[in-house]
């Protein structure tokens, strides 16, 4: 086993495997939202994405956890180390669909739990539930990739990465106690560096436009 926070072994050192933001969109908005467990399955998802989190993460997560005001949450990872990682105002949104409407309406009668998120017999979800669930709202969205809890958190870094994000902020945001875990994500990123330098050198001008020619 890989110890928590280095690089996963892949066959031949392949990257890590993301879904396209085409792929990401359609499999967050696969949950069906006429009852209480769609709601809750899509503010996983978009919890999932929004954060990078693992699985194990996910699942641990209580309500007190979340500051929706401020679009935080309190991550415990490796060690119970504790980590405040951002969301998107769309994850946030559906937190308090979920915590307003679902949650209610999926806890027992006088029930009390602390999770965040939890199963139809209100308790909290297991890791290997949410495993099924990501796996079905995968099919049911026709994304031809295979799907994990962490090919969510691998296109995260991806797609950070690949909008400009800097790889210590990742870094943090993933909980990675090294750097170089972090550093899979950058080789998508390096047609964009050659962009941005192509763009922006002053001396790089004339070569280029002399290679159009």
């Amino acid at each position: 086993m890989p110890r928590c926070g280095s690089p996963r072994q892949r066959p031949n050192d392949a990257p890590p495997r993301a879904l396209s933001l085409s792929d990401v969109e359609r499999l967050l908005e696969a949950p069906d939202l006429a009852d209480e467990a769609g709601v809750r399955d899509r503010a996983m998802l978009e919890t999932l994405y929004a954060t990078g989190m693992r699985v194990t993460e996910l699942t641990n997560l209580n309500v007190s956890d979340v500051r929706t005001d401020l679009r935080l949450l309190a991550c415990r990872g490796t060690g119970g180390r504790e980590r405040m990682i951002p969301i998107s105002s769309m994850c946030r949104d559906w937190m308090l669909k979920y915590l307003q409407e679902a949650r209610p309406r999926l806890l027992r009668d006088g029930a009390v739990e602390n999770a965040l998120f939890i199963n139809h017999l209100g308790g909290r979800m297991t890791r290997q539930g949410f495993w099924k669930l990501i796996k079905k709202h995968a099919a049911s969205a026709g994304v031809s990739t295979e799907v994990t809890p962490h090919t969510l958190r691998h296109s995260f870094a991806y797609h950070l990465v690949d909008n400009g994000a800097d790889l210590r902020s990742v870094q943090e945001m993933l909980g990675h106690a090294d750097l170089t875990a972090t550093q899979v994500y950058q080789p998508s990123s390096k047609a964009k560096l050659r962009d941005v330098y192509d763009s922006f050198h002053p001396r790089d001008r004339g070569g280029r436009d002399e290679a159009e020619k």
